[in-house]
């Protein structure tokens, strides 16, 4: 990717995220001004008056006009007179709606009057409507700042891989690894021949308890045995027999097994549906991975795989691992664990990114976009 291409992927959307906050707290403040200029309390009591009357004139609009229902007619004068009545004296546009029961006090209305009436009001729609304004306001905002959170939080990400990155960059591609490699092949090869053994001679009950047991252990990976499977083993004959032979015993007609179990159907009914997760069996979860964890995190792996791998397999194995816990208080092991890691996972290009000065021009340009969004979530507090 072209230097110019990545800075764009960088900063792209930080600059309209940073704007859109900003233009969405200056329109929020306006907002906020406009409705205290007359206030909230006042607007809202004004606003209720409004929609009222508002809705007395699109309710009685055409039944209370010309020659319609004289009783509707009536009716429509008196709730107008009864809402401008006791209004407020500090009510904003008090005179106003007085003006429009003035007006609307007449020996007869036409649908002229009505539109005319609407008009009258039409100022004070305006003018409460600067609550909605402000609440659509306050809205765009908090989208605004949540949009900016999320992009903060992404380049938050990046940093977070670019910097490793760079690190990854600093290792030493020549320290002698083998020095932890050679260890834990040893270890794994050991672990994964003892576990073969394991579940090749024996028996299955046996088997599935020392799996069943590893859930103790919560960097112990093993997948559980199924519940249906567990009591099989324990409750019926066949469970004597080692994990390959159940499964062999799975592949057999009904009338061939009656030869072998006591209950085919059982079999069938515990082993045939869970072939999959006994073939699956093997030594992964108690092996170390390469490249290693890390110094601190090493001894924990191994002190619960011990805890696991002494149920199967003897002592000379378990010595293996030893050796493998012991590497992390080697003075040079972080060292060496970081160029494992560079060389495992450094692709050629991430190489020449780093070689060529784009990873630490991709960084700057990262931090400084983080940066103006932190500013810019600063400056426009959360309401």
């Amino acid at each position: 990717m072209a230097q110019s291409d990545t800075d764009t992927e960088l900063s792209a959307g930080t600059p309209d995220a940073v704007d859109r906050l900003e233009q969405a707290a200056e329109a929020y403040d306006r907002a906020q001004a406009r409705v205290e200029e007359i206030g909230a309390d006042a607007l809202r009591d004004c606003r209720e008056v409004y929609s009222e009357l508002r809705n007395l004139l699109e309710s009685y609009d055409g039944r209370a006009t010309g020659g319609g229902d004289f009783e509707a007619f009536m009716e429509f004068q008196g709730r107008v007179g009864t809402l401008t009545d006791d209004l407020p004296e500090d009510l904003p546009e008090r005179d106003t709606f007085e003006e429009i029961d003035d007006f609307l006090q007449q020996r007869r209305l036409t649908e002229g009057d009505f539109e005319q009436a609407r008009e009258m009001l039409s100022p004070i729609g305006d003018l409460v409507g600067r609550l909605d304004e402000l609440d659509d306001a306050r809205e765009q905002y908090k989208k605004a700042r949540t949009t900016a959170g999320r992009r903060h939080d992404e380049l938050g990400d990046r940093i977070d891989d670019l910097e490793r990155l760079r690190r990854l960059g600093d290792a030493d591609l020549d320290a002698p690894v083998a020095r932890l490699r050679d260890p834990i092949e040893r270890y794994n090869d050991a672990v994964t021949e003892a576990f073969t053994e394991f579940r090749r001679n024996t028996p299955a009950r046996d088997a599935l308890a020392v799996i069943d047991r590893a859930d103790a252990y919560p960097l112990v990976e093993f997948r559980s045995p199924p519940a249906d499977l567990l009591t099989y083993v324990c409750e019926h004959d066949a469970g004597t027999e080692p994990v390959p032979k159940l499964l062999e015993y799975a592949d057999y007609s009904a009338s061939k097994l009656d030869h072998y179990v006591d209950d085919a159907a059982a079999l069938r009914s515990a082993v045939a549906t869970r072939q999959t997760y006994l073939r699956r069996l093997d030594a992964e979860p108690v092996r170390v991975d390469w490249p290693p964890p890390s110094a601190d995190a090493l001894p924990w792996y191994c002190r619960e795989y011990r805890s696991v791998v002494a149920r199967f397999a003897d002592e000379s194995v378990v010595a293996t691992l030893r050796e493998v816990r012991g590497l992390a208080d080697r003075e040079d092991y972080e060292r060496l664990r970081e160029s494992a890691v560079a060389r495992s996972e450094l692709t050629e290009s991430e190489r020449e990114r780093l070689a060529s000065g784009a990873v630490e021009q991709e960084l700057s340009a990262a931090r400084e976009a983080s940066a103006a969004i932190e500013d810019a979530l600063d400056a426009h507090s959360s309401l």
